[in-house]
Order: C-alpha cells, then sequence, then structure tokens
C-alpha cells in the first residue's frame, strides 16, 4: 500500500507540474531529471522524458531531456539484455526483475531510435545534433565488455544511408570526430557493405541499368540512396598502409576476436591492416555493383585511382568494372583510363585493345572536357614505352597534328608538345616532318602503294584502327599550317619542331603538366604580360606635309608641277620605252597616266 500510495502521489505531482497547454517549462524538466535518476520509484518519467526527443521539441527541453535520460541508461547498459531475450523475459510474469529488464530494453531502444532521429532530421538544431551523436555513439562504446555494439551503429548508418535529405552536415560531424578511430571505420564498411547488397537486390529485382541519371521518379530515391553510400565512404579517411602508425580504438576491445593473444605490436598492427583492408574492399566492391547515377559515376572514377585501388586487399579485381567503363566510351572512358592505367602497369593486367580505345578517344571533345588535364598527362605516359611500335607511334601523332586544325589555341599547344615528345622518344618517325621523296632513290619509297596524285594524304582519319591508318605514308602538314595560326603563341611554338629531336642529347621532353590545363585566358592572360622590344607606331613623329613621303615609295618624288603635264609623260613614256627595250629580261611596262589637276609623279 505504501508503494501504491508513492506511485499515486508521484502521478499527482507530475500532473500538477503540467502547465495549461500540456508542456513542461525547463525547470519541470530538470525536476524529473533528477527524480529519475534518484530511485526507481520514479521510472515513469523515463517516457516523459522521451517524447521531449523530438526535432520539434523546444531545443533547451529536448538537450535537458537528452542529458537526463543518458545519465540514466549510462549504467544500465550491461545488464541491458538482448532484444530476443528481453522479448522471452518479458513473458514471465512471475519475476518483476525480468519484467523490468524487458521494460527496460524497451526503453533503451526507444531512446536509440529517438536519438537516431535527433542526428540525422533536417530540422534538427545543430547543438542537439551534437549532443545526440556523442550519446549514440557512447551507448556504442559501452557495450558488455567493451565490445562495439555494431548492431546500433548499424541502426544509425541504415538511417543516415536511407534519408530522404541531405546528411552532408551529419557526415562531416561524423567524419572530424569519429572517423578517426579505426574500428568505427571498421564498422563502417561492415554496414556499407550490408546496405549496398540490399540494395542491389532491390535494383536487380527492379531491372534497372547500371548507369542511371536519376530522372525518374520511381527511381529517385533509390538514387538518393546511393549518393548517401558514397558520400559516407568519401567522409571515411584513406589510410595509408605502408606507413608505420598506431591505430586509435573507439571501444575497448578493438578489432580483436576472443581468445586471441598478439605476441608483439608489429603481428597486432598487420592484423588490423588485414582486416581493414578486406572490409574496405567487400564495401566498394557491394557499392560498385549498385546502380550508380551518371554524376555519382564520374566521381567514382575520377578518384578511383587514389582513394581506392591503393587500399584494396586485390585491386585486379576492380579490372571488370573499370574495363567496362572504358568500353563506354566519350567522358567515363576518359576518366577510366587512370584506374585502368596503373591496373595494367602496376598490377599485371593484360587489356589488348588498350592502344585502339586510346586512339579512338582522341577526339576535339577531349581538349573540353572537365578532367582533360589528367587525360593528356596520362596519353602522354602511355605512349612514352619505347617499345611501342612505330606505326602506332605514327597515327598517334598523325591523329593528333589532325585534331590541331580544329582545337582552340590551347589545345593546339598541346598537342605540340605531345608530337615533340613523341617525335624525341620514337626517331623511327622523324620522318614524318619533311616528308620528301626523290624519284631517282628506291630506298626513299617506303610503299609501293604510296598515292601517286598530287595533294592526297592517304590518312584516313575515321579508321578505328591504327595499323590500318595510313599514318606511316603520310606527313605532318597540318603542323606546317600552325605556323600562320591566328593565335601568335601557337606560332611560336610550333618553331620547337624544327629542332633535331633524334639527338637526345641537345633535347629535353616537355612537360605536359604545363600546357593541360591551358584555355583562352590562360593564352590571352600570357599574350598580355609578354614584353615587346619594339611596338610598330600607329602614328607620325612629326606633323606630315604632304599625303606620301620619300622614304614610303623610294625613288618617286611627290610635287607640284607646271603646266606642261603632257609633255613630261611623253618624256617619262619614251624613257621607259627606252630602257625596257635596252633590257633582255622580260619586264612589266610601267605606265604613268595623266592626272586631271596640276599634280603628277614623275620617276627619276
Amino acid at each position: 500500500m505504501a508503494k501504491s500510495s508513492s506511485a499515486t502521489a508521484t502521478a499527482s505531482a507530475t500532473k500538477k507540474r503540467r502547465s495549461r497547454d500540456g508542456t513542461l517549462t525547463l525547470d519541470e524538466v530538470k525536476t524529473l531529471g533528477c527524480e529519475l535518476l534518484s530511485s526507481r520509484a520514479h521510472l515513469n518519467h523515463a517516457p516523459a522524458l522521451l517524447k521531449l526527443l523530438s526535432p520539434s521539441a523546444p531545443l533547451d527541453l529536448a538537450l535537458e531531456a537528452l542529458i537526463s535520460l543518458q545519465s540514466f541508461f549510462v549504467p544500465l547498459i550491461p545488464s541491458i539484455p538482448s532484444s530476443s531475450a528481453a522479448a522471452t523475459a518479458g513473458d514471465a510474469d512471475s519475476d518483476p526483475e525480468l519484467v523490468f529488464v524487458a521494460w527496460l530494453r524497451q526503453r533503451f531502444d526507444e531512446l536509440v531510435a529517438a536519438l537516431i532521429e535527433l542526428s540525422v532530421s533536417p530540422h534538427s538544431d545543430d547543438a542537439i545534433r551534437d549532443v545526440a551523436l556523442d550519446a549514440l555513439m557512447d551507448f556504442v562504446k559501452l557495450g558488455k565488455d567493451g565490445k562495439f555494439q555494431s548492431a546500433i551503429y548499424h541502426k544509425f548508418l541504415h538511417a543516415v544511408v536511407h534519408s530522404a535529405d541531405s546528411v552532408d552536415p551529419l557526415l562531416e560531424l561524423l567524419g572530424s570526430k569519429y572517423f578517426k578511430y579505426t574500428d568505427v571505420c571498421y564498422f563502417t564498411y561492415t554496414s556499407v557493405d550490408k546496405i549496398a547488397n540490399s540494395l542491389s537486390s532491390k535494383a536487380t529485382d527492379s531491372g534497372k541499368d547500371a548507369v542511371q541519371n536519376g530522372s525518374d521518379g520511381s527511381e529517385n530515391k533509390c538514387a538518393i540512396f546511393i549518393h548517401n553510400i558514397y558520400n559516407l565512404l568519401a567522409h571515411v579517411p584513406v589510410m595509408d598502409y605502408q606507413k608505420e602508425s598506431t591505430f586509435e580504438m573507439w571501444s575497448a576491445v578493438g578489432l580483436s576476436s576472443k581468445g586471441e593473444k598478439d605476441s608483439s605490436k608489429d603481428s597486432s598492427t598487420t592484423y588490423i591492416k588485414k582486416k581493414l583492408k578486406l572490409k574496405f574492399t567487400k564495401a566498394w566492391l557491394s557499392f560498385l555493383k549498385l546502380p550508380l547515377p551518371l554524376d555519382v559515376y564520374k566521381e567514382v572514377l575520377a578518384s578511383i585511382h587514389q582513394n581506392v585501388i591503393p587500399s584494396m586487399s586485390n585491386p585486379a579485381i576492380l579490372c571488370d568494372f573499370l574495363t567496362r567503363s572504358y568500353d563506354i566510351g566519350g567522358v567515363i572512358s576518359v576518366m577510366a583510363l587512370s584506374g585502368l592505367f596503373i591496373l595494367m602497369t602496376q598490377h599485371g593486367l593484360e587489356y589488348p585493345k588498350f592502344y585502339e580505345k586510346l586512339y579512338a578517344l582522341l577526339t576535339p571533345a577531349v581538349f573540353m572536357a572537365k578532367h582533360r588535364s589528367v587525360f593528356l598527362q596520362l596519353l602522354d605516359t602511355c605512349l612514352k614505352s619505347s617499345y611501342l611500335p612505330a606505326y602506332l607511334a605514327a597515327a598517334f601523332a598523325k591523329r593528333l597534328s589532325r585534331l590541331a586544325l580544329s582545337v582552340p589555341p590551347a589545345g593546339a599547344l598541346i598537342i605540340i608538345a605531345l608530337i615533340h615528345n613523341l617525335l624525341r622518344r620514337h626517331p623511327s618517325i622523324n620522318f614524318l616532318v619533311h616528308w620528301e621523296v626523290d624519284e631517282n632513290d628506291a630506298n626513299a619509297t617506303v610503299e609501293a602503294s604510296r598515292p601517286k596524285q598530287i595533294g592526297a594524304d592517304p590518312f584516313n582519319n575515321d579508321e578505328a584502327d591504327p595499323a590500318k591508318s595510313g599514318a606511316m605514308r603520310s606527313s605532318l602538314w597540318e603542323i606546317d599550317t600552325l605556323r600562320h595560326h591566328y593565335s601568335p603563341a601557337v606560332s611560336r611554338f610550333v618553331a620547337s619542331l624544327e629542332e633535331d629531336l633524334t639527338v637526345r642529347a641537345k633535347t629535353t621532353e616537355m612537360k605536359i603538366t604545363d600546357f593541360s590545363s591551358g584555355s583562352y585566358a590562360t593564352v590571352f592572360r600570357d599574350e598580355v604580360r609578354r614584353r615587346i622590344k619594339q611596338v610598330p607606331l600607329a602614328f607620325y613623329r612629326t606633323t606630315p606635309t604632304s599625303l606620301f613621303q620619300g622614304s614610303d615609295f623610294p625613288g618617286w618624288t611627290f610635287g607640284y608641277q607646271s603646266n606642261s603635264t603632257v609633255d613630261t609623260i611623253v618624256e617619262v613614256n619614251e624613257t621607259i620605252e627606252a630602257v625596257g627595250a635596252s633590257d633582255s629580261t622580260p619586264s612589266k611596262r610601267l605606265r604613268v597616266e595623266a592626272l586631271e589637276g596640276d599634280s603628277v609623279i614623275s620617276k627619276y
């Protein structure tokens, strides 16, 4: 009776604290929290405080309720049973303690759900989001025996991925505070792997393609989820596995398994690196199987060679993804080239049609693409090998020279630099610069099938196979036309190809990085900054006294004559005829016509 009377008194006191509109004041919330922490007799305050954990609740009340509930549950976490055990304990009405722990488990699940909602909701204030995330990660850390509570963390990441609103503020907060811990990154990859596999199965059932633009309403939600997964992976810092570093853990146990004893620090570090690489690889492979939106697809290809391949346990697994991307063509192929080149040069990937695909990518659109700088640097690197066949080097040089006729001035500068490097690396194709055939010299004829018609170029720019393009029977006449380019920078730069590039000791390769990021603005800025020693003047230093000056037409005089104009003209004509008759070389007959007026032009 005593307990029931005290409970009745507490309930009546709670009702008295409520204001007329049903809400609580800050002092009343503080009182409820203090009473909840003081005795089990006030357990009914917990549901009342849980109702205040909402994005729409007043900030001061929500913060006070959250702090009180966190202080209440932290000491009880070791005694809170699992969800399955709590469900079984709830059926045993005979034991009040089992009923209490089942009730405690239900309230704790409600608290975790409220904290996740406060963290993910875009309507939450920054202050409450920060405190809610800290409380949630404390519950993740304070598990039984110090283990990482991956179930709570997985619920949190599942809500983050499936949020229809932007989660960038939350990811920034999560990355700055908790992604520096190795076990947090490890379980992040684990959860991403599970979530991505779940989304992949749903996308497969829907029959979606591998690359989508996300414009349809039915696909929009899935595209948002994929964006969230990519943003989550992008916020996890890339670890440098080459350096010896200590791994900081958020939980007490970390990543070690039960009963495992590490003999030394080195073996423990090796074990952590191995496990982290495996989880990283699984998470990214599961993500890359999703129907990536086009913008995400491009971002992945742009960073995969720096942020993904070095951290994978077996980078060769990405060969299917990168070769499919490289076969698509256009900008996707350009962006896939970086990762594919690393797999070929560092991980033994064989791709027989690599240079044919690279040859097909050389179009005018490449020189205006966003990632042209990286592509052109890789193009120069791919053509650096001295084992490249002469016909292939000639085909690339000819294809580039043909592009020089249709690209902007900055693109023409890059092409000249690329051809300069090609001619220097492969002296066997230097004949393309000065193609002169002596009819009497039998060795000068390269192929008997060379066309005889004047002005015909045997190079076929539309041929997809470099071996069949006919570049070895052509010449770089397009480069010669750049001598008369409207841009002074281009016309000056062409002179670099006049050197004897076969002697490598006298020449150096050009750095493509100096030209790859050029544009109309950079060309104009460089021309404006150039210092010109002598500028042609458009004005006279002294006031002119006549329309023409003697220096304009050497040998002629301009003056006023008398009325004997006809006699002068006759004398001049006779003199000119006499000179022409005595000269054996053909020359143009000079004529002086009479002008109306009194002025006349005469020859000495």
